[in-house]
């Protein structure tokens, strides 16, 4: 069983486990990074430390929307370059922590995927429908890497946090 932290983007229901989880945050304010991508375009202060904010629904190809009343930050610990690295992703509403049967996570079908599939590490199956497990270690190193066309191109900034 993995227990994990549900959350929407973009309509899409999203699960990050909750080993990862640090905290979340309502939205703060955001110190813009001139010339960054359009996944990392700012930083926040959590607690006196920096952290990068990162979008993930730029990684998997969907419209930025406005924050509103339930945007929420979500402080990570996930693997950067091989260390661990607090970093904090933008959720358009956090919904619930539930717990996962690693049976019920599935393959990522090869036909029919509107994500891109070397960011998934499965979806599963649950009484809500399907739930997407993003593969953070595979979107944070092509965000990185320098075959990263797609996360820096520069979309509207105004629609992040």
């Amino acid at each position: 069983m993995m227990q994990a932290v549900t959350l929407t983007l973009s309509d899409e229901i999203f699960a990050i486990p909750t080993r990862i989880l640090h905290e979340i945050l309502e939205p703060v304010p955001v110190t813009r990074v001139p010339r960054a991508g359009s996944f990392a375009t700012g930083l926040i202060n959590v607690r006196g430390t920096v952290v990068p904010l990162t979008d993930l629904r730029v990684a998997f190809g969907m419209t930025s929307r406005p924050p509103d009343e339930h945007t929420r930050m979500l402080v990570l610990d996930v693997p950067v370059a091989g260390a661990e690295t607090t970093v904090a992703v933008i959720a358009d509403r956090v919904l619930d922590v539930t717990e996962l049967d690693d049976a019920a996570v599935g393959e990522i079908p090869e036909v029919g995927m509107r994500w891109p599939p070397e960011f998934l590490s499965g979806i599963a199956r649950t009484d809500q429908g399907f739930v997407i497990v993003p593969d953070l270690a595979r979107i944070y190193a092509a965000a990185l890497s320098e075959d990263s066309a797609d996360f820096s191109l520069e979309k509207d900034p105004s629609s992040c946090v």
